[in-house]
């Protein structure tokens, strides 16, 4: 293989040789960091062809540095930047000690994560996305590798239309598509276009997502949070908020796992007629709702008011950055204006690649294979739960769906108990999030933890269930 390297020679300074100028060059590079301990470096045979100079004088650089213990040398695998001496630990600043009498016992060595916020990415289908990655590079084109329409490759755009009408009932064109860095940035753009029409806040469900809420302040709007009950999202308090654009996950609300009711998606979409108003739908584990609850997506309902956003970070893997935009014709435009102001798009060939595997029902058997796991996990859940009475795992039992269960402490007990629970259970190993990581308003919340039981190993969540049940039934009894 030939490697390259960034070298400058000055060849009219006739008193510093050449070969001293490439040994100090790589030798200040090695200093600087620019060069990396374990970097290859070319042959002295394809660095001389590349600098225009006798191999000789590459020879001599070489064998200098590797004296001086810059480089490292072995035949068959060229020379290499020397790997320095091993650093002397740096003494503990008292900053990062543990106070006296502190948090106790530390986390075993094998944590269980079980805090939300991660895809199921163990399944990640390599070797179909392989064969259609393969596929698609092989058949690129000279258009397929330039630069594409802002909005996303017409192909995933078509290919999208077809899919999310068919499995969420959305109502749409490829054209009124565009594909987004994720569902995060999909969100930002959401928000400039809501700002330059001249809204000033968007609603939130409250509890909910503390990144979305992120998202939205940071875009100079103001975060409006809205309470959430059995039913979803309180449209009554919505429309008294005065607000005009809401953020909501109707078809499995975060994090407490339930739907928003027929009713009050009834009044959600005559809120947003009333007022001129728009819905964001953040349909973020549609996929994983079992048939009997996976109703049509709420876009399909009212089309005018409603755009809908999906990702692959949750049904997928988060590494590939790709979501969608599913709304009415005039706000992709404008999406578009905005967008062309911050970049050309995402990955082409990445969004090839997911159209050949949705159009080839790379995603349904995808689903289909997760599905089976994921009612072994709720099972999980409940089996760890079983003999805690007033612990319901909400979004665990067998008629839930999605990737997380909400847990209510037992009656009686606090906040103080949410926040001791959490604590003790990091004490041995397992981190969990406490329910009033997830509100903006905490009073009248009663305490619960949320469990991702979608992304630990089955070995991981079954331990990490066994902690939690155990400390859920100290709680019960200090409780009672």
């Amino acid at each position: 293989m030939s490697w390259q390297l960034a070298l400058t020679l000055d060849r009219s300074a006739t008193r510093r040789p050449l070969a001293g100028q490439i040994r100090d060059g790589i030798r200040r590079a090695v200093e600087e960091g620019t060069l990396r301990p374990g970097t290859r470096l070319p042959s002295s045979r394809s660095l001389a062809v590349d600098l225009g100079v006798s191999r000789s004088v590459l020879v001599e650089a070489y064998a200098q540095l590797t004296a001086e213990g810059y480089l490292t040398t072995r035949r068959g695998s060229g020379s290499r930047v020397a790997r320095p001496a091993a650093p002397r630990e740096p003494a503990r600043s008292a900053l990062l000690s543990p106070p006296a009498g502190g948090p106790g016992p530390q986390p075993d060595p094998a944590v269980r994560d079980l805090r939300t916020g991660t895809g199921v990415v163990r399944s990640f289908p390599h070797q179909e996305w392989l064969r259609c990655a393969s596929t698609v590079i092989r058949g690129a084109d000279s258009v397929g590798l330039g630069y594409g329409p802002t909005a996303g490759q017409p192909a995933l755009r078509q290919v999208l239309a077809g899919y999310l009408g068919r499995v969420r009932g959305v109502r749409t064109t490829g054209d009124d598509v565009m594909v987004t860095a994720g569902f995060a940035q999909g969100l930002a753009l959401l928000c400039q276009v809501l700002r330059a029409r001249g809204l000033e806040a968007v609603a939130v469900e409250d509890p909910g997502h503390p990144g979305e809420r992120e998202f939205i302040a940071r875009s100079g709007l103001e975060v409006v949070g809205i309470p959430v009950d059995a039913d979803g999202l309180r449209v009554d308090a919505l429309a008294a908020s005065g607000v005009r654009a809401v953020l909501v996950t109707p078809g499995n609300q975060f994090p407490l796992s339930v739907p928003l009711g027929d009713g009050r998606r009834a009044e959600l979409l005559a809120w947003a007629q009333e007022c001129d108003g728009l819905v964001i739908e953040d349909d973020f584990d549609g996929g994983f709702l079992p048939a009997g609850r996976r109703g049509p997506a709420l876009q399909s309902l009212a089309p005018d008011r409603v755009v809908y956003a999906g990702s692959t970070s949750k049904v997928l893997a988060p590494a590939l950055r790709l979501g969608w935009l599913a709304g009415p014709s005039w706000l992709v435009g404008e999406l578009e204006e905005v967008r062309v102001g911050w970049d050309l798009g995402c990955s082409g060939l990445e969004q090839l690649t997911l159209a050949r595997f949705l159009d080839t029902g790379g995603l349904d058997r995808h689903l289909r294979r997760l599905d089976a796991d994921l009612r072994g996990r709720r099972a999980v859940v409940r089996e760890a739960l079983a003999g805690l009475p007033g612990v319901e795992p909400v979004g665990a039992r067998e008629q839930d769906g999605g990737l997380q269960a909400h847990l209510r402490l037992p009656a009686g007990a606090g906040t103080a108990d949410e926040e001791a629970l959490v604590r003790a259970a990091a004490r041995r190993g397992v981190l969990v999030r406490g329910g009033g990581h997830y509100a903006l308003d905490r009073a009248g919340w009663p305490p619960a933890v949320v469990v991702n039981y979608a992304s630990p190993t089955v070995s991981a969540l079954t331990e990490g269930m066994a902690v939690l049940a155990e400390l859920l039934a100290h709680c019960r009894a200090d409780a009672a």
